[in-house]
């Protein structure tokens, strides 16, 4: 059996620029987008944790309480929440700096649900976690 590991030795921020590309008509983040970014982040967490490719296997919340507008900085910052035998629970919570008056808020939260798989694969165990 692994080694348990500290939760802050999986701990990922990501930062993205809302570009053009990214924006609805009303020129706001568009969710899809958004839930790309937390996955990955998510994933990423998840990796890190388990040093195993895994996959999403469910996206138990996502909220969705303030815009995003094109020009914002995101900031994710993923997290992990708990793991069983193979899965492992990740939380992303998502800010939006405005970057030319430095205001900062709280846009969204999500809990994802991973697995492990090993080469073949198959789900396989992760480590433990420890504080």
């Amino acid at each position: 059996m692994e080694k348990a590991k500290k939760i802050s030795d999986s701990e990922i921020e990501m930062v993205q620029l809302v570009l053009p590309n990214d924006v609805n008509l009303l020129n706001n983040l568009k969710g899809g987008q958004l839930m790309h970014w937390i996955d990955i982040a998510a994933a990423l967490t998840a990796s890190k944790h388990s040093e195993k490719y895994v996959a999403t296997v469910a996206i138990d919340s996502l909220y969705f309480r303030h815009p995003i507008r094109r020009g914002e900085m995101v900031k994710l910052q993923a997290r992990l929440v708990s793991v069983g035998k193979t899965s492992m629970r990740i939380k992303v919570t998502v800010w939006a700096e405005n970057l030319q008056t430095g205001a900062v808020i709280k846009t969204n939260e999500a809990n994802l649900v991973f697995v492990a798989l090993d080469e073949t694969g198959r789900p396989t165990r992760v480590p433990e976690i420890s504080e």
